[in-house]
């Protein structure tokens, strides 16, 4: 009985977690993003990889919080070029479902880093009882992950932000495991790990801290056309505009260093102003609301107002 009440709990606990996270307000201009593997310089090993763990996790809590365009990691990227190439070869049926080339999206921001230690005390939390081949055994003891994460723009390889995070998790109950002839296997993999929950805590630390660097890192779009009076920039839902969003349009300027090429300032030079009517995916049309309606072209500079 006191077993059945505990789980329930545990259940409600995590259904709670789960909503008050869902929750969270999903508005806002999104960036894309792809997370590479992290290295795992702590030399921690066991049943998994931690580094894959890791950009696992962390993509998908990126993805979760609805605000960044998240894209494959590097692997899945790659096998997503092999297939356009091996569609474009002429060796494939052809059809609308064939994967074309150019229309890859590209990251606007890149998240990579490094697991720095890993802390693992579960081995001294087990015990049990084993019968008839199953072992059902005490899991216990502490996971502790720590990481030094980088946000980097892929335009100009400089890195926006970085932070440590540590994640801990300190999990009690029981784990439940198959025994033949010798050989076992505990069911759950690294969700069920004291080292598993670390990572994950860690991620969420720093899907955070990446959340809060969104107000700090310029957002900007491009006028692609002009007709009957609107003005559709290449900016949509995906990228998190809504109707009634407003935008300042312009000339970019940008002063460069003549020593490096490097990119010192960059502003817009204001023609006029612009009220979203009307939202596509990947595209949003316009009202001018300000400004002169004739002066706004083609390739012009889009930056929230």
């Amino acid at each position: 009985m006191r077993l059945s009440r505990a789980v329930i709990v545990l259940a409600c606990a995590s259904l709670i977690a789960a909503s008050a996270f869902a929750a969270q307000p999903t508005g806002g201009l999104r960036y894309s993003i792809t997370v590479t593997k992290f290295e795992n310089k702590a030399g921690w090993a066991g049943q998994w990889d931690i580094g894959d763990a890791w950009s696992t996790v962390l993509t998908d809590q990126l993805n979760q919080t609805g605000k960044f365009i998240v894209l494959g990691e590097k692997d899945m990227r790659q096998e997503a070029l092999n297939e356009q190439d091996f569609a474009a070869s002429g060796r494939t049926a052809g059809g609308k479902k064939a994967p074309v080339t150019g229309q890859m999206t590209p990251a606007q921001l890149l998240v990579k880093g490094a697991i720095t230690h890993v802390q693992d005390d579960t081995a001294g939390g087990g015990g049990g009882i084993s019968y008839g081949g199953i072992h059902v055994g005490g899991k216990g003891g502490k996971g502790e992950v720590n990481a030094t994460i980088y946000i980097i723009d892929s335009t100009t390889g400089q890195v926006l932000a970085s932070k440590s995070v540590i994640g801990t998790s300190t999990q009690k109950g029981l784990s439940v495991g198959v025994y033949r002839n010798g050989v076992g296997a505990e069911a759950g993999g690294h969700k069920n790990d004291n080292v598993g929950k670390a990572v994950e805590a860690a991620c969420g630390e720093a899907v955070k801290f990446m959340i809060d660097q969104l107000p700090k890192i310029p957002w900007s779009g491009s006028v692609v056309q002009t007709a009957n009076g609107k003005v559709y920039i290449n900016r949509g839902s995906r990228e998190g505009v809504a109707v009634g969003d407003s935008f300042v349009v312009g000339d970019s300027e940008v002063i460069r260093d003549p020593d490096t090429g490097e990119v010192l300032d960059q502003s817009i030079k204001e023609v006029a102003r612009v009220q979203v009517s009307e939202v596509k995916e990947k595209l949003s049309i316009c009202t001018v609301s300000g400004g002169k309606a004739t002066s706004v072209r083609k390739g012009m500079a889009v930056h929230p107002q």
